[in-house]
């Protein structure tokens, strides 16, 4: 959700004592930071060949003003709100945020797409519609669609997978070919619209149709404002984040009960209370409390993690996070993206300001479950200027990149991109949101959404929110190193 935007904080350049801008391909450096050297071979070959030696370049206006691209790429639109429409005959929803790419068969993808719509059916003109069947709330307006495109990324079809819930913001795809839709809410029956509660993760089928049926919140995984999710295909653990202030929220882990093994389905058959749902507590390398992530202020900075205990997941008297003082478990502002990468997650808070311990605008974690630790790997300062394009800031959702390091989607005021970051804090755009929703003196730009790669590695689908639109973004990729 668009709550702040800000400004970008690497390792690239040093200007006297203070932040300095660098320039559209660059990032912000710390006061007494230093560049990292230039190492990299395939970045000097490519110098020598007078490519670009990190991203793709600059991006190139769009002659028909909505999506700036480096030279060489090129998108096609697969869906759109009020625009497309689904095999009901309704049009596409609005609000377009997470998204899950599968594979189709015979070529493409299926994509589960969430629409971001919090209250009353009502109050949306392009409403999830309430397909018999699919509904769990009669009373609210969001929920997912699938949609099925070529292996050109060009649209084939697209049909409701659930309706009646609230808010659906990020989620999670899971490694047995499902996706987990999140609430980012925290409404009971009564509120905004609801005729049940809400709060809830609930498991979309991209491939079974019918088995979308009679939806049912997974309630084992907690009831909170849920951002996203992501599994641990070893361990068998969800990670979860929760954006959510006053205090600030909590990443969860869900561990199964003994036994339990994950499938199509399994999440939706376990018991209200199955297994266990436990809150962050960082401990830094002197063996002190750290109340909230903001506190890490040098990239490398490395917390040990433990677990602790949610008292009552459900939350009927005092949400999940307020159940926990601040000595008990480590904070951070508006908790994000998250997304598995072969041994750990990475993990996204958005931005900080007078709720959090130190203002930032954006951090990028990396927890290693093996070793139970949690390490800073980018952050973001303070961009004084949102309105200037040039720096990078406010991270949102995130996926990891087939050609190495990740895909952060920008959520904030003023300009928004894709940005990619890799080795050593360096970051470059792939792509700039064009499309001015306000006015030319004060424009104004909806944020991206639901960055994901086809399998192919070939089209990198992404989404602007509002009011709703998937891209399929094709170019010359390139490696990049891990981040």
């Amino acid at each position: 959700m668009s709550l702040s935007r800000r400004g970008f904080l690497g390792r690239s350049a040093v200007a006297g004592a203070g932040i300095a801008f660098v320039g559209s391909t660059e990032v912000l450096l710390a006061p007494g930071a230093f560049a990292a050297p230039r190492d990299n071979q395939d970045d000097q070959d490519d110098e020598r060949r007078g490519r670009p030696s990190f991203g793709y370049g600059p991006l190139v206006p769009d002659p028909a003003g909505r999506l700036a691209l480096p030279a060489g790429f090129s998108y096609q639109i697969v869906s759109q709100a009020g625009v497309t429409k689904l095999e009901s005959g309704h049009f596409t929803p609005s609000n377009h945020d997470g998204t899950g790419a599968f594979d189709r068969a015979g070529g493409g993808s299926v994509l589960v797409n969430n629409h971001e719509l919090r209250g009353k059916l009502a109050d949306w003109p392009l409403p999830v519609p309430h397909i018999e069947g699919y509904v769990y709330d009669p009373g609210v307006a969001g929920g997912c669609t699938v949609v099925e495109a070529d292996r050109h990324g060009r649209r084939i079809r697209e049909y409701v997978g659930v309706a009646g819930t609230s808010t659906n913001c990020a989620g999670g795809r899971t490694p047995w070919e499902t996706w987990l839709t999140c609430e980012e809410t925290e409404d009971l029956a009564g509120q905004n619209g609801a005729t049940k509660d809400h709060g809830y993760v609930f498991e979309v089928e991209p491939y079974d149709k019918h088995a979308n049926r009679d939806p049912k919140p997974i309630k084992a995984l907690g009831r909170y404002a849920h951002e996203a999710v992501a599994v641990d295909p070893r361990r068998g653990h969800l990670y979860l984040t929760e954006d959510a202030g006053n205090p600030n929220g909590l990443l969860y882990r869900w561990e199964p009960p003994r036994g339990f093994r994950h499938g199509r389905g399994r999440l939706k058959g376990l018991a209200d209370d199955a297994g266990t749902l436990a809150a962050m507590h960082c401990l830094d390398a002197a063996g002190n409390h750290v109340d909230d992530l903001s506190r890490a202020t040098e990239i490398g900075t490395t917390y040990q993690v433990k677990w602790v205990p949610v008292p009552e997941r459900d939350a009927r008297k005092t949400a999940v996070r307020k159940q926990f003082t601040n000595s008990d478990v480590t904070r951070g502002r508006k908790l994000e993206g998250i997304a598995w990468n072969e041994t750990g997650v990475y993990v996204v808070t958005s931005f900080a300001r007078a709720e959090s311990p130190v203002a930032h605008d954006g951090q990028v974690w990396y927890y290693d479950p093996a070793r139970q630790r949690i390490t800073l790997k980018l952050r973001y300062g303070v961009n004084p200027n949102p309105a200037v394009d040039g720096a990078f800031d406010s991270p949102d959702n995130i996926t990891v990149s087939p050609h190495g390091g990740v895909i952060l989607a920008e959520d904030g005021e003023g300009i928004q991109h894709l940005v990619g970051a890799a080795s050593n804090g360096r970051s470059y755009p792939l792509a700039r949101n064009d499309v001015n929703m306000g006015t030319p003196e004060k424009p104004e730009y909806s944020e991206f959404t639901g960055p994901t790669f086809s399998s192919d590695e070939k089209i990198l689908f992404a989404n602007v929110q509002e009011p709703g639109t998937m891209f399929a973004i094709t170019g010359p990729w390139r490696h990049h190193a891990e981040l």
